[in-house]
């Protein structure tokens, strides 16, 4: 398989400023490796701050590592869809579907001759062309995922999306995420869910506390998660 990604011994740590002269360094991320192949459906699994979203801000450039290495092979189109943000609240949807597009790297033509398809898979109604900042966070959601998955980029990143919105929206979106996974589409989807990434993706990337713990088969790696979160259960109750 052609090699998409390389993450190598990346770090991330971020700075809170508690005084005038002091800060605090808070490590993000401290050592994760990864490969990401092309038609990969990567998970990446972990407990609630683990380091998870900050791992998908690395992968689609908002910011760099502040140790270690990644490398994007042939210049490819990789877009993060996380629904809560992005959108310019003060703008209707169908602009920001726009916008969004264009910010994805397609040009603008290309992303009116997908609008209506994109407005369609939303299904906002009237809403499509009231100002986002009236949406519920469950229509930003929608808005969001139709523009990502219509426009198709070369890498998606998907952050928690499949568990946004209602439950009618929520099987049409695990339906369109099963049919990309099918095809060559290359897609990273973090979760805390291992149900979730075990239905949907092929391999797996264990984050636990900054750390890349494990990397391979999506059910060995998820099997390992498991067992290694029910042998602490039993231990706590023991002691």
């Amino acid at each position: 398989m052609r090699q998409a990604i390389s993450v190598q011994n990346a770090g991330v740590h971020f700075s809170i400023r508690r005084s005038l002269f002091r800060k605090d360094i808070i490590p993000a991320l401290r050592d994760v490796s990864f490969n990401l192949y092309h038609g990969d459906s990567l998970g990446i699994i972990g407990r609630n701050g683990a380091g998870k979203t900050t791992l998908l801000r690395l992968l689609c450039g908002i910011i760099r590592p502040d140790s270690g290495k990644i490398i994007i092979n042939n210049n490819l189109k990789v877009t993060m869809l996380s629904l809560q943000v992005g959108f310019e609240p003060a703008l209707t949807g169908r602009v920001n579907a726009i916008l969004s597009g264009m910010l994805l790297g397609y040009h603008k033509c290309e992303v009116i001759a997908n609008l209506d398809k994109i407005i369609e898979f939303a299904e906002l109604g009237d809403f499509i062309d009231k100002p986002v900042q009236t949406y519920s966070s469950g229509m930003k959601a929608r808005l969001g995922f139709a523009v990502a998955l219509r426009l198709s980029p070369d890498v998606l990143l998907i952050d928690e999306v499949l568990g946004v919105g209602d439950a009618e929206f929520r099987k049409k979106s695990m339906a369109v995420m099963k049919k990309k996974l099918l095809s060559d589409q290359t897609i990273v989807l973090v979760s805390h869910s291992a149900a979730t990434v075990k239905e949907l993706c092929n391999r797996a990337v264990w984050i636990e506390k900054g750390r890349s713990i494990m990397e391979g088969n999506v059910d060995e790696v998820i099997g390992a998660y498991e067992n290694f979160f029910a042998k602490k259960s039993r231990q706590a109750v023991n002691r």
